[in-house]
């Protein structure tokens, strides 16, 4: 199919992208019979918008599914493998009859939704958590058989705060814990990382897996100093787990109220993904709880749902893009749902929206996450750099002067301090005027038809790309490059130049939203004089304000820049990683570009992992514009395997 601008679209003929798994609640409330209003209008209208997918027996309204989204029925689950046969025994001689009160004693403190029994008052309760804990497994089955890349299963009843023996927290069955011990027990699994974006402490899966080296637990929680349910000491950030497990149950306490997407994502860049990257996993695991989005009246946090599109953007680096979300918790029902949309835009690979404002998280979350540092620095060697700690500090200054602000200025809102906690109605304007922006910021960038495009300069080589990704043969006007190219020698030979036509056709297709990201390869001689002409073209487009651009052994480019950062190249994975965490990325973040172009020269440096992995991470920052210029190696293998690596979607690398 082509458009009116001449640019191909081309369906992916690998495996799905995504799996949803929806269960849903009775329609109505089980013990007066009421409509359950299980999602409001704006709610349906998010979806829709979004061709998010909510068919299931359950939901009164019906969706058409998302070509690249299957959506099966979830199936039982055979045996919960992490509970004891007693709590399955007591779930399943309950009372069919509502209202019923089922008395399970919790082992630990603050066990159950009164002081120690655990209502469950719909009416088929062990039906619905056998088909939510199905769910769950077979998405892990889709996703480890290589039917899908990823997916998100829509589940209720929740299940992070279930235990072995008890029903918790509204949570019947641990359906992500159950979920690791299956992939474990049935695919071989030696690694398996379990993200708690939930709000509340998921402290069933950290008593599960508490002792098992073979499943890292990163959760972060609202916990106020212990002040916040469920109330337990170890939901501290010193709880590192026991036995042969210790080091790996990493708990965030948020302490404050009013935590937002600068916060979210310093935890991520600074604690969550080092430990991940050194851990290796197989398979990610998400407990996605959006009761810490936005809006919601038990977080009273600030994170924006396109957040939670960059923090599934920066998991699906992890384990060849193997990631499993598994709806938990969320009692604002729009901001769930626009929450839930962004997170499968992220998984399917579609550009997810930049972040907007100040990226600088503010004190209470600097403080908690230096004390996570400091509990699990003797466990792990990526926590153990030099000033690991302090530099999290120095990183939020650096990201303030990018913003124009004064390091030393008193905090307030713009510059490190959390909202306040907003009245109930001031909260839902609040969050209303947020949601309803992001619906406008959607319609505003749509899904560019391509999402990757490489310009080659070698005949014959386009039969060595992916599949799904467009071979561009069309250049700018031969006159508009030649000008372009005049004030440079090094274009002045014909293969350079045709490589140059081919970056302009790309740049502009980038910036008018036909292309998403893409791969110019050019001769050696012409790299820095190519890379000095795109910024230079990219800084003429009124609409583009800013621009960030990366050096690997290239020659400096003469276009002007009010920031120049340079570092060393480290020699090993370690040190790249640490470089790109803690330096690459929060500087990309702090500074918003809307276009990053990434100059590879000869002998860069970087292995073929690294150099993915970087652009990769950093499509987020830019909301996936990215244009890789990478310099011609002889032979067509040795550029291709180097191209279409950086070229690659996330959630592949």
């Amino acid at each position: 199919m082509t458009g009116s601008s001449g640019w191909c679209t081309h369906q992916d003929p690998s495996p799905l992208p995504c799996l949803c798994l929806p269960v849903a609640a009775p329609s109505t409330w089980p013990w007066c019979g009421e409509p359950r209003p299980w999602l409001s209008r704006s709610c349906k209208r998010c979806l829709h918008s979004s061709t998010l997918s909510t068919s299931t027996r359950c939901v009164p309204s019906v969706h058409t599914p998302h070509p690249r989204c299957t959506v099966p029925l979830a199936m039982a689950a055979p045996q919960p493998l992490v509970h004891t046969c007693d709590h399955g025994l007591h779930l399943c001689s309950a009372p069919g009859l509502v209202p019923c009160s089922l008395v399970v004693r919790a082992p630990r403190s603050g066990g159950g939704w009164g002081c120690s029994s655990a209502h469950l008052p719909l009416q088929r309760t062990y039906h619905c958590a056998q088909l939510a804990a199905g769910a769950a497994l077979q998405l892990v089955d889709a996703v480890l058989t290589g039917t899908v890349r990823n997916g998100l299963a829509l589940v209720r009843p929740p299940g992070h705060h279930s235990q072995r023996a008890a029903a918790n927290g509204f949570c019947v069955f641990n359906n992500v814990a159950i979920a690791a011990q299956h992939a474990k027990q049935k695919h071989g699994l030696h690694r398996i990382l379990i993200v708690d974006w939930d709000i509340h402490h998921g402290q069933g899966i950290q008593y599960i897996f508490e002792d098992d080296p073979s499943v890292l637990y990163f959760s972060w929680h609202r916990y106020e100093h212990g002040r916040f349910w469920p109330f337990l000491r170890e939901s501290d950030a010193d709880a590192v787990g026991q036995g042969q497990g210790r080091g790996f149950t990493v708990n965030l306490p948020w302490n404050q109220v009013g935590m937002g997407d600068p916060d979210y994502m310093a935890a991520f860049l600074h604690v969550l993904l080092p430990l991940a990257f050194e851990f290796d996993p197989e398979l990610v695991l998400v407990s996605a709880g959006f009761d810490s989005a936005i809006g919601d009246p038990e977080g009273q946090m600030q994170a924006t749902p396109e957040c939670f599109a960059h923090l599934t953007r920066l998991l699906q680096v992890l384990a060849g893009g193997r990631v499993c979300a598994v709806l938990e918790g969320g009692y604002h029902l729009e901001s769930s749902a626009h929450s839930v949309c962004m997170t499968v835009r992220a998984l399917l690979g579609d550009p997810i929206l930049p972040l907007s404002g100040p990226m600088v998280p503010c004190h209470s979350a600097l403080e908690s996450i230096q004390s996570v540092q400091r509990a699990h620095a003797p466990h792990w060697r990526s926590l153990q750099q030099p000033g690991r700690c302090s530099r999290v500090g120095a990183d939020r200054a650096h990201r303030g002067s990018l913003d124009g602000r004064d390091s030393e200025s008193p905090p307030d809102a713009a510059s490190g301090t959390c909202s306040p906690p907003l009245p109930g109605a001031v909260a839902c304007e609040t969050a209303a005027a947020a949601l309803s922006s992001l619906l406008d910021r959607l319609r505003l960038r749509p899904v560019p038809p391509v999402l990757t495009a490489a310009a080659l300069t070698v005949p014959g080589a386009a039969r060595l790309l992916p599949p799904d990704v467009l071979c561009q043969e069309e250049s700018a006007p031969r006159e508009e490059t030649e000008a372009w190219a005049r004030p440079h020698e090094a274009l002045a030979q014909d293969k350079a130049l045709t490589a140059l036509g081919k970056l302009l056709y790309l740049l502009d297709g980038t910036l008018d939203g036909q292309v998403n990201n893409s791969l110019v390869v050019t001769p050696g001689p012409a790299v820095a004089a190519t890379l000095d002409v795109a910024i230079r073209r990219g800084l003429s487009r009124g609409a583009q304000r800013r621009t960030l651009w990366l050096n690997s052994k290239v020659e400096e480019a003469a276009a002007p820049s009010m920031f120049h950062v340079r570092t060393p190249l480290p020699a090993t994975t370690g040190g790249f990683l640490n470089c790109v965490l803690g330096l690459v990325l929060p500087l990309a973040y702090g500074f918003q570009p809307d276009l990053v172009l990434v100059a590879l020269g000869p002998a860069h440096g970087l292995q073929d992992p690294w150099a993915a992995l970087l652009a990769a991470m950093l499509q987020g920052p830019a909301g996936g514009r990215v244009l890789v210029l990478l310099e011609e190696v002889r032979g067509e293998a040795g550029w291709t395997r180097r191209g279409w690596e950086v070229g690659k979607r996330p959630g592949t690398v």
